[in-house]
């Protein structure tokens, strides 16, 4: 009997490639796009068993393609790429690679808490640009130090929580709001400490997002709540565009109100070149094309999560409840 096809739908590089080759079980056969043309991925995609994908769109026509498609699995944890009507309609369970990519995610957001608060690109553009700005006592004026800092977490998943544990070492103080609590035993841990979301906004220094993107979290960070913000606050987000409204957080920089901003992801990617954030010209903006979680040496634990949850699949396994996108009512 032939061994079930899974097709990763991403063109990665060859070396990424080699990477998940190496992981994948011998109980299936892989195929993985070289390419991103929507014909070459349609041709990819027929006759597959499972789904991997992370970037590029899974539209209903792919599943169309694999008419015995068994499971759409993420390479990562955000389903906004995935069809998930379309995936609900034809019965094909939806699954992310939850926490597989948390720590490097976490070690972005305080790359950009710090970028942020030192003025880092700005200070290296005066440099490159013949500026020595040492001894500028405006220089000292605009930098801070992450330590003593009020940190709002929105979101205290697994990307959260490695964040708080990072921050600890940082002398910060951070609160968290998130729907779901954890106990207070972990919340000692982590050292975090629970705050209704809207007083937690008015009062925090920096506001990271960690929250997936769904109808409930579209536009979170609304206009009123941007305007709400203590003055000189600081927006960190690697969570999604979608959750924040870029437009009114491109004036809250551009006015000045705000301190600064470290953004990694936009609602539409790539952003186009008039993007609200693209045209600030503020100083405090840190911008990054979505890499938060591009590392190679985390290639091979996200290939193995992946391929576990397949394998679970064929041995007729229950996925991990962590893992499963419920698909009763669309997101």
């Amino acid at each position: 009997m032939s061994r079930p096809v899974v097709v990763f739908l991403d063109a990665h590089d060859p070396a990424v490639r080699a990477v998940i080759a190496a992981e994948c079980p011998p109980a299936v056969k892989l195929r993985m796009a070289t390419s991103t043309d929507p014909a070459d991925r349609l041709a990819l995609a027929r006759g597959a068993a499972f789904f991997v994908g992370g970037i590029s769109p899974i539209p209903a026509s792919l599943m169309d393609a694999a008419a015995g498609l068994r499971l759409i699995q993420k390479w990562g944890i955000g389903v906004d790429k995935i069809d998930l009507a379309a995936a609900r309609a034809r019965g094909i369970p939806v699954a992310i690679t939850a926490g597989a990519n948390a720590v490097p995610v976490a070690e972005f957001t305080l790359l950009l808490m710090l970028a942020v608060l030192r003025r880092l690109p700005e200070r290296e553009a005066q440099l490159r640009g013949g500026e020595w700005h040492r001894a500028r006592g405006d220089t000292r004026l605009q930098a801070r130090q992450l330590r003593g800092t009020l940190v709002a977490l929105v979101g205290l998943g697994a990307i959260g929580r490695q964040v708080a544990k990072r921050l600890q070492a940082f002398d910060t103080q951070v609160r968290y709001f998130d729907i779901r609590r954890p106990t207070p035993a972990e919340e000692q841990a982590l050292g975090v400490r629970f705050q209704e979301l809207d007083p937690l906004l008015a009062e925090a220094d920096i506001v990271s997002l960690h929250v997936p993107y769904t109808r409930a979290t579209r536009g979170m960070l609304s206009r009123e709540r941007i305007a709400g913000l203590r003055r000189g606050a600081i927006v960190i987000n690697t969570a999604r565009g979608e959750i924040v409204d870029e437009v009114a957080l491109a004036e809250a920089l551009e006015s000045g109100a705000l301190g600064g901003a470290g953004i990694d992801v936009f609602g539409g990617e790539p952003p186009p070149p008039d993007h609200p954030l693209l045209r600030v010209r503020a100083p405090g903006l840190v911008l990054a094309p979505h890499v938060a979680g591009s590392v190679f040496d985390n290639v091979a634990n996200v290939a193995r999560h992946a391929f576990r949850n397949i394998q679970r699949v064929l041995d007729g396994q229950p996925l991990p409840p962590a893992d499963l996108i419920s698909l009763d009512a669309e997101d």
